[in-house]
């Protein structure tokens, strides 16, 4: 098979969840032990350091994986979902996967693992470990796909878990109330293992985290008090934070959270110098201050275009876009249009209440089944306040709010990881 038919072979037979939503989840770790199995444990062969929680693992992730390249480490990184390439999910010292590897891998193993009937999940998440033992990585950082305690990834033994928040998604699965979805994502908690909470929450989500570490043994620190000199200040060109030991570190990611972020990862790099890690200080001013160029992540408060400035963002659930509002609030511009689509698993109404009335909206649907319908979604805007024209295609809205927009206004392009994902290409230049 070429790659593309790969590919399409993958998500045709194992379909995935990020596309199709519900019907791609696999509940429990039957699948993922099996796959283990099948191809000898390949991630009990390096480091990991596993990173859940709601919203924020992905940047967690990237600076973690940054500041241990940049510390000397082979740093294996995995998580999801990609925006434009398959490969974005799979990197190796910053290097996606090379496509030979995908294809070997199919061809290889298909007649092993298809009777397993692994979701598409399952499988690329064995592809990368697989994948980082050949490359023969010193440690691999491993972003939980959905929840914690079930997900397939929950088969590692971790050097460290980090859950960085808890806030409403994928209730379905996971519950319909903090404490509980952060039973889920405590789950994570490995025996004697230590585990870095990025945000408490309320006292109910605190003891949840408190309780399960007890019940293991596992050594449990809150960053917000373990960092409580932790200072961050917003900047143009990011952030400078400064904390006890790290005075002026400069934050290359603009969005509001990354302070939250920051003092998470911070406080995650204390704790693996503590367990035996060789981290210079040089590596962790390095890591924050090109995360992107080291690591290649993209679609986080991601700069498109200056005139008109044109931004995108991932955020997709209310614990997220509240800080999107927040930060549209804070930019300077004469008007301001948003190219807005939804998955219709999420909570819709409350994320539209958060949303400013003053926009001028492009509601559109990303080319998921997964997607929202634009006309159910600009309905259901309007009874919010929020007023704009629909667009079944997001090029098509990109394309006419570019039109409409004035060098001094301000595009901001979101609502959905899938939204993103089909607007990146059309900047591919930037």
């Amino acid at each position: 098979m070429t790659y593309d038919e790969t590919l399409d072979y993958l998500y045709r037979q194992m379909p995935d969840y990020q596309r199709i939503g519900d019907k791609a989840y696999k509940e429990g770790l039957d699948n993922s032990l099996a796959l283990d199995e099948i191809l000898d444990h390949p991630h009990r062969r390096y480091k990991t350091i596993h990173v859940g929680g709601t919203n924020g693992k992905g940047s967690t992730s990237h600076l973690l994986a940054a500041i241990l390249q940049e510390s000397g480490y082979k740093v294996g990184l995995y998580t999801s979902p990609h925006l434009i390439d398959f490969r974005e999910r799979i990197r190796v010292n910053g290097e996606m996967i090379g496509r030979e590897f995908v294809v070997e891998f199919v061809e290889r193993y298909r007649e092993r693992f298809e009777p397993v009937m692994p979701s598409f999940f399952e499988l690329t998440m064995e592809m990368a470990f697989l994948y980082f033992t050949r490359q023969e990585v010193d440690v691999a950082v491993i972003e939980v796909g959905l929840g914690g305690r079930l997900d397939s990834t929950n088969i590692l033994s971790p050097d460290l878990s980090v859950i960085t928040n808890i806030g409403f998604d994928h209730m379905k699965q996971l519950g319909d109330t903090l404490p509980k979805i952060a039973a889920e994502k405590a789950g994570i908690i490995k025996p004697y293992t230590p585990v870095v909470i990025g945000e408490m929450g309320n006292t109910e989500v605190a003891q949840v985290f408190i309780d399960k570490a007890q019940s293991v043994n596992a050594p449990i620190v809150f960053a917000e008090l373990y960092m409580n000199n932790f200072v961050a200040e917003r900047k143009e060109s990011g952030w400078l934070f400064h904390a006890s030991g790290y005075p002026d570190v400069k934050g290359e990611l603009k969005g509001l959270a990354q302070d939250k972020n920051a003092r998470t990862v911070l406080t995650a790099v204390e704790v693996l110098l503590e367990t035996g890690y060789d981290i210079p200080k040089e590596a962790v001013y390095e890591g924050f201050a090109n995360v992107t160029t080291i690591t290649g992540l993209i679609g986080r408060w991601q700069q498109l275009q200056t005139s008109p400035k044109i931004i995108c963002d991932i955020a997709h659930n209310a614990h997220g876009i509240r800080y999107i509002a927040e930060q549209l609030g804070s930019e300077n511009f004469n008007r301001l249009h948003i190219v807005f689509g939804m998955a219709n698993d999420k909570d819709v109404d409350t994320v539209l209440s958060l949303l400013p009335r003053d926009a001028v909206y492009y509601f559109t649907r990303a080319s998921v089944e997964r997607a929202l319908n634009e006309v159910e979604l600009a309905n259901k805007a309007a009874a919010h306040g929020l007023q704009g024209l629909t667009f079944p295609i997001v090029s098509h809205a990109v394309e006419v709010a570019r039109k409409n927009a004035d060098k001094n206004d301000l595009i901001f392009i979101g609502g959905s990881t899938f939204i993103v994902a089909d607007a990146l290409p059309l900047f591919s230049k930037s």
